[in-house]
């Protein structure tokens, strides 16, 4: 837990100064979707990031990033 607040503080909020907290709310939810989570190597998935796990498996992911282009035939 110790090294995710570190890594947050060193790569997203270090010198930033934000307007409102809802902004600053948003910004560390950002940082926590898009990036660290996504990014971040798991040992449930054989040490693949989700990521690279999704784009393995052929399906879509969280903001944009390894989503199939081709849209599923319907059923």
């Amino acid at each position: 837990m110790e090294s995710f607040f570190s890594s947050l503080k060193t790569e997203r909020i270090g010198k930033k100064v934000y307007r409102s907290r809802a902004q600053a709310k948003a910004d560390v939810f950002d940082y926590i979707e898009c990036f660290y989570n996504p990014t971040r190597r798991h040992s449930t998935l054989g040490y693949l990031s989700p990521i690279d796990f999704e784009r393995e498996a052929g399906v879509g992911g969280v903001c944009g990033r390894g989503r199939n282009p081709t849209p599923s035939s319907p059923r």
